[in-house]
This record gives structure tokens, sequence and C-alpha cells, in this order.
């Protein structure tokens, strides 16, 4: 990375902002100003009405190689340097929390590996796309840290708790047809091909009614914590804003008239 080039690459196509992560020399390791500019990247992504779906990749040969641990070492050797739980606090938790209730859909495209906090920037996605090439490793237990950032959250969601376990525990790395197998990622495509068919699914998800995946997406994070009445009440109580939309009325219309929708995302 040359020394202007900056850490995160924001560009959109269409409907689709795309959030390139831009220090391959490093595997896109993650110091403070690409921290900081990725939390602000998101929050803008959310607040912004002509996006209408969120992209997450990298350049190089890697996704994340999790913390720059050279950044880490520096604060060790600094007395007044913030302890490593305040630094998730202020840096990484915005991110997760940005990215898991955005009312959105976000995408991850993983085009390498994605070990530390890398893996839990991908599992924070709603989707993960990886290419054949990709890989995935909690890595935090290789220097004797708990996985942070969402994993012990998302993880056993994902794959289930024995399975989580043993990747938390043991750091093992996983390839990406064996991610498709435990359902960490949804699809993996040729390496050459990642760009254009997670680009293709941003898309497509963007030309949906995105009031109905915001719902969809707020009932799904709530029903991990719900019982099953207080769930159902909920779904009910959802149903009746998503019922009140414009692009209910046009899917609903075009159903009728048997023609495709053009939902506009109100």
């Amino acid at each position: 990375m040359t020394e202007n080039a900056q850490p995160l690459i924001i560009e959109d196509d269409g409907p689709v902002r795309i959030l390139r992560l831009n220090r391959p020399d490093v595997l896109n390791a993650l110091d403070d100003t690409t921290l900081d500019q990725l939390r602000s990247a998101t929050r803008k992504a959310a607040k912004d009405d002509s996006v209408r779906c969120l992209l997450i990749t990298a350049t190089g040969r890697a996704f994340s190689a999790g913390q720059d641990l050279d950044s880490v070492k520096k604060q060790m050797a600094d007395p007044g340097a913030p302890e490593l739980g305040q630094h998730l606090r202020k840096r990484y938790n915005p991110i997760i929390l940005a990215l898991r209730t955005m009312e959105k859909p976000v995408i991850a495209a993983v085009n390498g590996v994605a070990a530390g906090a890398g893996c839990s920037l991908a599992l924070a996605c709603d989707l993960r796309i990886a290419a054949q090439s990709a890989s995935f490793i909690e890595a935090f237990i290789n220097v004797g840290l708990v996985p942070d950032s969402g994993s012990t959250f998302m993880l056993p969601r994902l794959v289930g708790l024995a399975r989580a376990l043993e990747l938390a525990i043991t750091g093992k790395k996983i390839t990406a047809a064996d991610a498709l197998t435990i359902g960490l990622v949804n699809e993996v495509v040729p390496d050459e091909q990642l760009e254009e068919t997670a680009l293709t699914r941003a898309k497509q998800l963007a030309a949906l009614p995105t009031k109905a995946i915001t719902l969809t997406k707020r009932a799904i994070n709530r029903a991990w914590t719900a019982d099953l009445p207080d769930q159902l009440d909920y779904e009910a109580h959802l149903q009746t804003i998503a019922g009140q939309t414009r692009d209910h009325r046009e899917g609903l219309t075009a159903f009728l008239e048997k023609r495709n929708p053009t939902f506009t995302g109100r």
C-alpha cells in the first residue's frame, strides 16, 4: 500500500455500497485508522437511503488477518495505552453492532483468509460468499486470547455449540468448502468469480422490498432471546408495519396483474 493509499475504499455501484479493506501488504490487518474508517462508513451506509445493500470485501489475497498485532505490540509498550477490553468497546463493538442492526442487508465477499477479528467481521454480516481459496480461523487462542468482536455470539448460532467450541479453542483453520458444509458461509465460488457473484447477489437483494428485509432481520435477531408466544406476538406487530408499506401494495398488485414487481424500499 502506498503512503497515501486509503485503508478503506468506499464505492457505489447503483444501490450497493461497497466497503473494501485496502491494506493488502499486511493482509488487511485491522489497525485503528482502518477501524475508525470502517465504523464511520457503516454508520453512513446505514443512514443513506440510496444504499439498499452493503457489500464488504478486501483487496489482495486476504479478507482480513484480524487485529494488527504490530499496533498491539506498541500498545503493550505504552503504560498509558487502553486495555484490550476498552479497545474492543471503542473500536470493534460499534462496527459489529452497526452491521447486525443495520436495516438493510449486508454481504461479506471473503476473498482470502479471514482470521481473528477478520473472521468476526465476516460472521457479523448477514450473508457470506467465499472464494474457493478463502479460509476461516478463530485465531485468538493462538495468542492466548478469547474470541471477540461477536464471534462467541455468532459462531454457535451459525454452526452449533460443539463445532463452535472446536473452532474457538483449537484455532483450527477451515477451508471455504468446509465452511460451506458446516453452514459458516452461504456460497463458494471460483476466485475469479467472487466479485461479480457478490455484486450480483447484492443487487438482487437491493431490488427486493428493503423494509420487509429490515423487519425480517429484526425478527430473526430478536428470536434468539425470545420465547415462542413472545415471538409470535412480535411477528404480528412487524407484519402490521409491513402491510402498510408501498412495497407490500406493489407486490400484491403485481401478483394480481401477473407482472414483476418494482420495489422502492418504502
